[in-house]
């Protein structure tokens, strides 16, 4: 009998060990890789994100659960004990089997379930789904009645907020950097024979930390001035010397790029602002960190910066759109599926309508739509007109 207490103590041990790595390994899972993973097929990553949704109730339903097989592990083992020995050398025994509870049950699957995110989620799956349910039925049996009930509008707020969370970041992994740069017609440079004087006043005039300096012109960046390199000069009661002088090394990165790939290199780099080159070589604008993440969170506006809405409504019907809207948001504002293969902006589809650049009042015609060059500033479409047909 104590043979099988003991066996049954190790099995009891051995499932308590397994679900508290998987535990540990649910946790560290983000839900937007289970819902990507889920959506590709795998139904044990759907699971996980069905778990993940209500994030806050997996803790104290698998600490319940976890306390309950620790015990249950430990009655026989300590029964046979007890059977077995006695005074001096049962207690070393429990102390021993104490350490071994804690070591097996908890440290190390700990440990090794937060190493392996995901993976042991969800492969144990199951497992999780059965004990977090235990675990909050156990849970409810002592919560206070009185307790205030959530607020059924607060909690679907809240879902619709993680609901556009993860659609962004499933966006952020398929965007490429030309969708979120700064094109070259709207960047703010200096020539590198101009003075860190005269590069100081651009600095302060348009608010920048990091300009661009310039060769022989817009596709000869030969590197980056820095706001505090030139402050620094100026605290030092330097000369002006030539931007040239001071200017830091560039980044550069291809436009075809990934948004997640660039934004781990640029962290792995430590730097700020890159600039994107196209396929021949020029320059088709820049891009900073503070780009990439308002790609995954929305658009990051301070007190200096004055925002612009990108799409106004008129009074006697239509939009007046900005030409850097993406073709892909005018298409959501119009509920209609828009050519967005070789376009990423709204100025860039009039320029592909017209095959030219437009002129201004000049109109066309897409999807039951007016669309009309409101404001051309020379190659560039900056403002459209759109209006029904």
């Amino acid at each position: 009998m104590t043979t099988i207490a003991l066996i049954m103590s190790l099995v009891v041990l051995v499932i308590d060990g397994t679900l508290r790595a998987a535990g540990a390994s649910l946790v560290r899972t983000p839900r937007a890789d289970a819902v990507r993973d889920a959506a590709e097929g795998d139904n044990r990553a759907g699971i996980v994100a069905e778990l993940l949704d209500e994030r806050a109730r997996i803790q104290p339903a698998l600490g319940i659960f976890h306390a309950a097989l620790l015990v249950l592990s430990a009655i026989p083992a300590t029964w046979a004990l007890s059977s077995l020995l006695s005074g001096g050398q049962l207690l070393a025994a429990l102390v021993v089997l104490a350490v071994v509870l804690v070591l097996l049950g908890d440290v190390l699957p700990r440990g090794i379930g937060r190493s392996r995110p995901a993976r042991l989620a969800y492969r144990f799956a199951g497992l999780l789904r059965i004990a977090i349910a235990f675990g909050d039925a156990a849970a409810d049996l002592i919560i206070d009645e009185d307790e205030d009930e959530p607020d059924p509008e607060e909690e679907e707020d809240a879902d619709a907020e993680e609901r556009e969370l993860i659609s962004s970041v499933l966006d952020f992994t398929d965007t490429i950097v030309r969708e979120v740069m700064t094109p070259r017609t709207d960047m703010i440079s200096i020539g590198g024979r101009e003075s860190t004087d005269a590069a100081l006043d651009l600095v302060l005039a348009e608010g920048r930390s990091r300009i661009p300096v310039l060769g022989e012109g817009p596709d000869d960046i030969v590197g980056v001035l820095y706001a505090r390199d030139l402050l620094r000069l100026m605290d030092n009661e330097s000369d002006a010397v030539p931007s040239a002088q001071i200017m830091r090394p560039a980044y550069f990165v291809p436009e075809t790029k990934r948004v997640p790939e660039l934004m781990r290199d640029m962290q792995s780099n430590q730097v700020h602002l890159a600039v994107v080159v196209d396929e021949f070589g020029g320059t088709a604008g820049l891009v900073t960190i503070e780009d990439l993440l308002e790609e995954l969170v929305g658009e990051i506006v301070d007190e200096y910066d004055q925002e612009e809405p990108l799409v106004t409504a008129l009074e006697g019907g239509g939009f007046l759109v900005d030409g850097r809207l993406g073709v892909d948001e005018l298409g959501e504002i119009l509920g209609v599926d828009l050519p967005d293969d070789e376009w990423d902006t709204v100025g860039g589809l009039l320029l592909g309508l017209a095959g030219r650049v437009p002129r201004e009042g000049e109109s066309f015609e897409l999807d039951g739509h007016v669309l009309t060059a409101e404001r051309v500033q020379g190659r560039r479409v900056a403002q459209v007109r759109l209006t029904e047909r």
